[in-house]
């Protein structure tokens, strides 16, 4: 999968089609009686308010010249008893809708949340999370209100349209056809300016995305800007981006603007030669002025659904782009996943065979190739080499967090039958491995429930020996409310070591019956991992074990140490045994433990 940067224009793969919107429509029928209700309270709203032009032109061409006080009044009456019962069932439909509104951005996210959480890691590694991220906020909350206000709106200026016409026609059908002859000029530059819209806001969309995939990672990484003076290339960089959100904004707004401007435009057109034509009939009394009157004010409310229906165009364009974006994160294949037929995986002994496994993250790439390796029940097993020779890799795909491109991986139950990974469902193979990673992540929440997160029905106690085992109870045992001491997402307040014992607490807790650990101890200090060791010995008993360290001296006492590089094992055999080799792992272990010695 190719990988996009903050300032890469993102690439469609799956450009729009009816049918997408067809697929949209799916959320809207989920409200349909809501959305029917607020029609039919719209429809009423307009045509009370439609009724008003013929009331005055009654009242100009019969009770203002017959000086009819009585008639006056009622008609007065009844103007404002409408407008009345126009406001009223316009303030429910507008509440009908604000719900239905809400209720589409919930599903909608729903199922955007529900597929991001079953991506592969793949699809993260490709892209800035900040363009992810734009499409579960902006997007939904931008795409929702044309999914159900803009379908309503739609509905309801085309009846007020046809109403319209009818009222018109009925009113006197010689104006009324020279103020529906300007239609089919406005159809046909809409019809022209379509393609060039639908492109400037797919720019938009790109540079909108780029912008908020900078700003996510500007925000994430602000210490180390700061600790590098990087300010100013900072807001050099964010300048750029803004001008170029700007710029893209502005020519789509340009174009769109051309179908408001031409709507309006005609309006004034139609207008003037009604009135000149009104006047000149007038004179032989062809139409009376009140009927030019109330004819001025029909020609505004049948050009006034054509500019709403206009700008609800321009809105349903640029929401394309935003949906066709939203529907492309939907359509992402869920490349990891469990496989059809795919069986609980049993209670396993520990034991792990890689069986001939080909892997590559990038198409054209290998990072292992014909890779063997048998793991005893119980045994714990070390991976150190160079950085990128694919230590992380061996443990990645024991996890599934990607597949494998040839070849197996199997773990074998307690009855001795060994289970293909890729057989098995996720969430039963990874409910019994411990992973513990070099970046340990700490949610938003109190201590007990960010160690919790490994069993979520843990009790108290549980938590607290965990926390015991790994030596993370004595400082937590300090903090102002224990365990139920809040911390902010990714730990603030909390040092780099004070994190990675939570998240070591966490692991534990889980029970694995396999255990990785990746580079787990890299971020506390001797002292401190001195004590962990102890921990780590009891909780290693009995238990698988991958072990990835930086300090080679912590994984001495491990049954076997695997030296990876070159797409491969080069070495493999206890600490003794290698060094005794003098081989690849003998002079790294030797280059650590000389460049320690002058460090103290």
């Amino acid at each position: 999968m190719a990988r996009n940067r903050f300032d890469q224009d993102e690439t469609l793969e799956s450009p729009f089609q009816w049918k997408h919107l067809t697929r949209a429509m799916r959320y809207v029928r989920r409200h349909r009686v809501r959305m029917l209700c607020a029609l039919m309270l719209s429809v009423l709203a307009s045509i009370c308010s439609l009724y008003t032009p013929t009331l005055m032109s009654w009242v100009l061409d019969v009770a203002v010249p017959n000086k009819d006080v009585a008639g006056l009044l009622r008609y007065a009456a009844l103007f404002a008893g409408l407008i009345l019962v126009s406001i009223v069932f316009t303030l429910i439909r507008s509440r009908v809708m604000a719900h239905v509104s809400q209720q589409i951005i919930y599903d909608i996210r729903k199922d955007l949340f529900h597929h991001l959480q079953m991506l592969p890691f793949s699809y993260y590694d490709s892209r800035p999370a900040g363009k992810i991220l734009v499409r579960v906020i902006n997007y939904v909350n931008s795409v929702s209100d044309i999914l159900s206000n803009g379908i309503i709106n739609s509905i309801l200026e085309l009846i007020n349209l046809a109403v319209i016409v009818v009222f018109m026609f009925n009113l006197n059908a010689t104006l009324a056809t020279v103020v529906v002859a300007g239609l089919p000029l406005f159809v046909t530059i809409v019809w022209m300016l379509k393609p060039r819209q639908r492109k400037a806001w797919q720019q938009q969309s790109n540079k909108n995305s780029n912008y908020n995939a900078y700003l996510a990672e500007s925000i994430e990484g602000v210490r180390l800007s700061q600790l590098f003076a990087r300010q100013e290339e900072n807001i050099s960089i964010m300048t750029r981006l803004a001008t170029a959100c700007r710029q893209a904004w502005m020519k789509a707004i340009y174009i769109s603007n051309a179908v408001w401007l031409s709507s309006e435009t005609l309006t004034q057109i139609v207008f003037t030669v009604m009135y000149v034509a009104g006047a000149w009939w007038l004179d032989g009394a062809i139409v009376s002025f009140g009927v030019i009157l109330a004819m001025g004010d029909y020609v505004y409310r049948f050009w006034q659904p054509i500019t709403n229906l206009a700008n609800i165009y321009n809105s349903f364009v640029y929401n394309i782009a935003y949906l066709e974006r939203i529907f492309e994160t939907m359509d992402e294949p869920v490349e990891v996943g469990d496989e059809e037929g795919a069986a609980e995986l049993p209670p396993i002994t520990g034991q792990a065979d890689y069986n001939d496994v080909t892997f590559g993250y990038e198409e054209g790439q290998t990072v292992l190739e014909h890779f063997n390796l048998h793991v005893r029940p119980g045994e714990s097993i070390a991976l150190v080499g160079p950085t990128g020779a694919g230590k992380s890799t061996v443990i990645n795909l024991l996890c599934r967090f990607y597949n494998v491109r040839g070849g197996s991986i199997t773990l074998t139950d307690e009855q001795g039958k060994p289970h293909d990974i890729h057989q098995v469902t996720l969430a039963s193979l990874r409910g019994q491995l411990g992973i513990m990673l070099q970046d340990s992540f700490i949610f938003s929440g109190t201590i007990a429930s960010n160690i919790r997160y490994g069993r979520l029905d843990a009790t108290d106690e549980e938590v607290i020996a965990a926390a015991k085992a790994v030596r993370a109870h004595d400082f937590i045992d300090h903090m102002p409310m224990r365990y139920n001491t809040v911390v902010n997402e990714r730990g603030g307040g909390l040092s780099q070591g004070q994190k990675q014992l939570i998240a070591f607490a966490r692991t534990l807790l889980s029970d694995p019956r396999i255990l990785i650990l990746d580079e787990a101890t890299s971020s506390i200090d001797t002292g401190t991992e001195r004590l962990l060791q102890q921990g780590i010995e009891a909780m290693l008993k009995g238990r698988t074990s991958f072990i990835i360290a930086h300090r080679l001296s912590t994984i001495r006492s491990c049954d076997r140490i695997l030296y990876i590089s070159d797409r491969g094992i080069q070495e493999m055999g206890t600490h003794d045994e290698l060094m005794a080799k003098r081989g690849r792992y003998y002079e790294l272990y030797t280059a650590q433990i000389h460049s320690e010695l002058l460090e103290a």
